[in-house]
């Protein structure tokens, strides 16, 4: 393994590592069930993305790499799509977004 390898591999590895704990806090302080998953949605399928590109690079030109590199495009694919359904399906059955300090709008309504 070269260094630059060894560099690289770390950083995709820290970076996914930081972007799925960023997302995670998004989850747990977000006010409502629209922007905590887009918080889950594209965070973390980021993170996942940059981990898996990380595990990629330190297995080198193998088939565990391309197996990998599989994950990869499966997760980009299906993330994303199951975030706008999860969203589509609750606009749908009437869950309405939070609206900041409009409480009592929403309590009217």
């Amino acid at each position: 393994m070269t260094v630059l390898q060894d560099v690289l591999t770390v950083a995709l590895v820290l970076g996914g590592t930081v972007f799925m704990l960023v997302g995670s806090i998004g989850i747990n302080r977000f006010p409502d069930f629209y922007t905590r998953a887009h918080a889950s949605g594209k965070v973390d399928t980021l993170g996942i993305l940059m981990f898996v590109g990380g595990l990629a690079v330190y297995q080198g030109l193998s088939l565990d790499t391309l197996k990998l590199l599989l994950i990869g495009v499966f997760v980009a694919i299906t993330s994303p799509v199951a975030s706008h359904q999860l969203a589509f399906r609750a606009m749908l059955l009437g869950l309405k977004p939070w609206y900041g300090r409009d409480e009592e709008r929403n309590e009217s309504e």
